[in-house]
Formats: C-alpha cells, sequence, structure tokens
C-alpha cells in the first residue's frame, strides 16, 4: 500500500454542560439523514455548495486550516448554503500509513513519535470546531492494544482522556473513529476514559478493512456510543500485510439493510455520512448512487 494519508485522499476531491455519550435522542418521527465527509480549506465556500448541490443536507469536514478566519467562513458558508457540519475531523501531524506493519507506528493517539503533536493539534482542531459552532471533534485513536495491560494501552486511554476533556470545555463531544481496534477494545478503552462526552463515530466499513469485526454485530457491543456513522463498504482483508479494499456502497461485505435497521432498533437518528476514499467523477457518481440506495433504506 502506497505511504499516504487515506483521510487526504478524500479531502482532496472537495473543491460547558453535561454531555451524554449515547446516541442522541431523536426528535419524535425522525429519521436518518444523510451526509458525505470533505475537506474545507481557508476558502471552503466551494465545497460547502458542492455538498449543497449533490442534496445533503449535513457533512463531515476534514479541517486543513485552523485559523479564525477559516473558521468564520466555514460558518459563513454554512449558513449560505443551508448545511449542517456535523463533527470536524483531525488527522495528523506526520506520516500516517494505513497498512497493518506501518499503521501501527504512525496512526492516530497510539504511536509514542507523534502523539503530543497529535494532541496539540487535536486541540487546536477543537477551538476551530467552537469558533465555527461545530458540535463534535473526531478522528482515529489508532490501534488501540487489545491488552488492557500494555503500557501503551494506558498511554492511549491518557492521550484520548487529555482531548476528549479538552472538548469537552468547549461544549463539544469527542468521537474516536472505529478501525484499528476490536470493538470491544475501544468500548473499554472508552469506560476507562470516563468522560460523558466520548462516543463513536461508527465507521462500518473499517471494522472490515481492518478484519476487526462484523459490523453488524458490532453495533451490539458499541450502540449506546454511537454518536456518528461513515457510510463506506469493504471487502475483508486477504494480505496479512495490507487492509482490505473499499468499494462502493452495495458491493462490499457491509449488509447495509441488516445494518441500518440494528441502528434503526438502537434509536440512532443522527446522520449517515457517505465516505468514497477515491477521486474525480467516479467518486461523484459512486456517491449519488449510494444516496440513492441508502436512501430507500432509511424510508
Amino acid at each position: 500500500m502506497e505511504t499516504f494519508n487515506r483521510r487526504t485522499l478524500l479531502c482532496a476531491t472537495a473543491a460547558g454542560g453535561l454531555f451524554q455519550a449515547r446516541a442522541q435522542e431523536p426528535k419524535s418521527g425522525a429519521k436518518m439523514r444523510l451526509g458525505i465527509i470533505l475537506g474545507v480549506p481557508k476558502q471552503p465556500d466551494a465545497a460547502i455548495k458542492r455538498v449543497h448541490d449533490l442534496g445533503f443536507p449535513t457533512c463531515q469536514v476534514h479541517v486543513q486550516d485552523t485559523g479564525a478566519e477559516a473558521a468564520a467562513n466555514l460558518r459563513a458558508a454554512l449558513d449560505r448554503y443551508g448545511v449542517e457540519a456535523t463533527s470536524a475531523v483531525s488527522t495528523g501531524p506526520g506520516k500516517e500509513i494505513y497498512d497493518f506493519y506501518q499503521g501501527p507506528l504512525t496512526i492516530g493517539l497510539v504511536p509514542r513519535e507523534f502523539r503530543a503533536q497529535r494532541i496539540a493539534h487535536m486541540k487546536e482542531v477543537s477551538d476551530f470546531a467552537a469558533k465555527a459552532g461545530v458540535p463534535a471533534v473526531q478522528g482515529h485513536c489508532g490501534f488501540i492494544p487489545e491488552n488492557p495491560n500494555d503500557p501503551l494501552y494506558q498511554e492511549a486511554v491518557e492521550a484520548i482522556r487529555t482531548v476528549a476533556a479538552y472538548c469537552r470545555q468547549n461544549g463539544q463531544k469527542f468521537r474516536c473513529e472505529t478501525g484499528q481496534e476490536t470493538p470491544i477494545a475501544l468500548l473499554r478503552a472508552i469506560r476507562d476514559i470516563g468522560l460523558d462526552n466520548v462516543g463513536v463515530n461508527f465507521d462500518a466499513a473499517n471494522l472490515i478493512l481492518y478484519g476487526k469485526a462484523n459490523p453488524v454485530d458490532a453495533v451490539e457491543v458499541l450502540g449506546p456510543y454511537i454518536q456518528g456513522v461513515h457510510a463506506k463498504d469493504g471487502l475483508y482483508p486477504t494480505d496479512p500485510k495490507q487492509l482490505g479494499k473499499e468499494v462502493p456502497i452495495g458491493e462490499g461485505k457491509v449488509n447495509f439493510p441488516a445494518f441500518i435497521a440494528r441502528l434503526k432498533q438502537i434509536g440512532y437518528r443522527n446522520p449517515l455520512t457517505i465516505e468514497r476514499e477515491i477521486s474525480g467523477e467516479k467518486q461523484t457518481a459512486d456517491i449519488l448512487a449510494s444516496k440513492a440506495y441508502l436512501e430507500k433504506l432509511i424510508g
């Protein structure tokens, strides 16, 4: 696998009180809405207009510039086009290699080499989100060890707690995105962190791409903490060095009818955010096909 940030690949295509970590209570009769994830540069008007023009009411924003002007510009664009940004996504700084050998050494808050820088960056993203009126911050925490006695496990828990506490002071939730760890390891970490604003951005495909779990079954473990969902599809890995392959929704191993039915059963009504990690016209075509497919399942 190439050495690159998988999230950046997608982004390049885009022109005080107490909290409950559980999924937000839906309004009576509310149903899940759809969104997309995209990068927002300092001048985000074109990117947010794209969300609107594609027919999506929500988005997740990968923050590229954390300055006050960029935050004000994002807020203005969201208001102009009537789009809701549901979370600000933080990645880096430093290399992130999405495979099974270099991934544990480079992704998220687990690697000691990058941890201090990434904690600082997540705090910057939190401040940006506060200025832009975005209610949550999220990111990959890394290959959280399965063994709670592993020193890296304890260090990861403390690092996530530090970031989540900062987000809490800014009135935000902090969402750990699923992927590199098993669902039970992530649940253990969330409970050990012990803060009421920590939840999950549940990426349906990542659990498959990393060979960690069936997403329908994983809802049983993480359900009370699911605050956001990435609608994405993929295949299980067959090469022990490389992740599985991301594919268009409906062509992979995620059983979306069963997955969405299970989300409905647990009362999840927050957005489904489509993530297609390719670029160009094919990405747009796949996003629109996914939109039509998911709208039928949402009902």
